[in-house]
């Protein structure tokens, strides 16, 4: 087959990076889906989306180009064209992990499982006629805030509607799949079905010996990727090389983790008669590490000390997804309040990220850490979620008066 030709048209460079961001991410979280929830429509449309963001890669090199003429907007540029460059790896590892759908390898049911009980997990629900979610768009809805869950794709009779923006109107038996905080599960597909939210347990026979093991490595691989992606980003948006030594030290780890989990399909080779059901895993763990090692490459242009461009910090404000920033005052009502207790996640939509508090950083922080006057949160979400977290940690002289 011969390569599709790309043909130039002038492009803005802020709007293309916007779109590399998004865009790369958005395959994150169908590759994932797909896999899950073995889905080969959403299989092939992340394949889709990795031929658009080639064009989108030719495109900003092409601009890129044409935007300098001297030696300080060259440099300027090459950071540009290596935060590009890592959305790109991103994306490309997103097919790779859509083709262990279409190329059908084995994936083991625990890994399906565990996958969908993370932290931040990925869930479908079919919206019933009778759901108040039926003929509202997702602006008048405001799910983010109201159940922690983010749409990222509805299927629609033989239709798909990817990457949904706030004027798409949910219908009726739609599909709606939606990523987020595990807590928000519950709320978001009793909204959706009207019917009391039931774990499934599936029973299956186990084909593989100590599997939890590696269903661990795989699924905290998958968590520690993601993270390095939007620790990345902040070290970019906050110019903070602290935030960028942490997502170096996460890559090491990665390495480590992966190095485990190869030792791990090797040993278990020798027990299985087909070691087809172990070329899944790898290829997971292999996924992960280039989004790792993307990210990487993203917090390099801090600790390298590059010139940021504007464009990239207003490319990162700018996309679907924001990174947030806020210091929490000494008035703040949630000062020794648990994140547990609170459920940010569900109540604003936001992912907190990492906490920094007298000189040091708490990654992923857990239900059981409590707020303290001084931390500094990290978080991503929407823009509404940002404005509900604001204003829900915001002192309360100032909200009265």
């Amino acid at each position: 087959m011969c390569p599709k030709e790309i043909k130039y048209r002038p492009t803005n460079l802020k709007d293309i990076l916007i779109e590399m961001k998004d865009t790369s991410e958005l395959m994150l979280d169908l590759a994932y889906s797909a896999m899950v929830y073995d889905d080969e429509d959403i299989a092939e449309e992340v394949l889709r989306l990795e031929d658009k963001m080639d064009t989108y890669y030719y495109h900003i090199n092409m601009a890129a180009m044409l935007s300098t003429r001297r030696i300080d907007e060259a440099e300027e540029m090459t950071g540009v064209l290596q935060v590009a460059s890592s959305a790109e790896k991103i994306s490309n590892a997103a097919g790779d992990i859509a083709k262990i759908v279409l190329m059908d390898m084995g994936i083991p049911l625990e890994l399906k499982i565990a996958l969908r009980e993370a932290e931040e997990t990925i869930v479908s629900a079919t919206v019933n006629e009778n759901s108040p979610m039926a003929g509202y768009t997702l602006r008048d809805l405001e799910l983010e805030t109201e159940t922690g869950m983010w749409v990222i794709a509805i299927r629609r009779l033989n239709d798909w509607i990817y990457d949904p923006d706030h004027d798409t109107r949910i219908r009726a038996d739609d599909v709606v799949f939606a990523r987020g905080h595990d807590e928000g599960v519950p709320l978001f597909v009793e909204l959706a079905t009207t019917t009391q939210f039931i774990p499934r347990t599936l029973k299956h026979e186990r084909m593989l010996n100590d599997l939890d093991n590696a269903v661990d490595i795989i699924v905290d691989m998958k968590n520690m990727a993601e993270l390095s992606v939007g620790l990345a980003y902040s070290a970019l948006l906050f110019d903070n090389s602290d935030i960028a030594e942490e997502v170096r030290a996460l890559e090491s780890e990665m390495d480590d983790m992966k190095s485990d989990l190869q030792h791990w399909v090797l040993e278990t080779a020798k027990h299985v008669s087909d070691v087809s059901q172990l070329k899944g895993l790898l290829q997971l763990a292999n996924s992960s590490e280039v989004i790792s090692d993307a990210a990487y490459d993203i917090a390099d242009v801090v600790l390298r000390d590059i010139e940021l461009h504007p464009i990239i910090t207003i490319a990162i404000r700018g996309s679907d997804e924001v990174i947030m920033r806020m210091e929490v005052e000494g008035c703040s009502p949630i000062i020794g309040k648990a994140f547990g207790e609170l459920k940010l996640g569900t109540e604003t939509g936001v992912h907190i990220m990492a906490v920094r508090r007298n000189g040091r950083w708490v990654y992923s922080p857990g239900g059981r850490t409590k707020i303290e006057d001084g931390d500094i949160l990290i978080g991503r979400g929407t823009r509404s979620g940002e404005e509900t977290l604001i204003e829900m940690c915001a002192c309360q002289i100032r909200k009265d008066s």
